[in-house]
């Protein structure tokens, strides 16, 4: 997951037991499709394929840094356990360092607003493609704030934004 952070990031191919290969770089479809043998380590896995779910559901993106997070504090975690480090006490630590950097990040976000805004963050999103990022600016200012954007993949090569009114 990890190569995929970033603006910059690089693709991932995931082997399918079913079908052809997919390349993907988002962090949350890279950790559902990870499977371990050892039960006991895909506890692990679970733990962080949540942590990825969850940020995807409420922000939609950072994923990949979620996971990456995730994977590192499971990792200090266990290591401080296993030095004897009491574990409601690290449990603690981790919900104060959590309050604090969730504050800082606040204090530091600026909202999204105008359609250029919209554009630059969703060109980013969808790989540093301009041309998309534009679209799904055009397809926010046109539903609204509050309207549903639904994605789907198409046979052609051209992308194209149709408007549907109403359920």
């Amino acid at each position: 997951v990890s190569t995929t952070l970033s603006p910059k990031g690089r693709n991932v191919v995931i082997e399918r037991k079913f079908g052809a290969p997919q390349i993907i770089n988002d962090g949350v479809s890279i950790a559902k499709e990870i499977e371990l043998k050892d039960h006991i380590e895909n506890t692990g896995v679970a733990l962080i394929r949540q942590a990825a779910s969850k940020t995807n559901e409420n922000s939609g993106d950072g994923t990949s840094t979620a996971t990456v997070l995730a994977h590192a504090m499971v990792k200090r975690g266990m290591k401080n356990l296993a030095a004897g480090s009491n574990p409601i006490a690290l449990r603690r630590g981790i919900q104060k360092a959590t309050n604090f950097v969730v504050n800082q990040i606040s204090e530091y976000s600026k909202p999204v607003e105008d359609t250029n805004s919209i554009m630059q963050v969703a060109s980013v999103s969808a790989g540093n493609d301009k041309e998309t990022g534009q679209m799904i600016a055009n397809a926010l200012e046109k539903v609204g704030r509050d309207g549903v954007i639904s994605l789907e993949e198409g046979k052609s090569t051209v992308t194209e934004m149709e408007i549907i009114e109403g359920m």
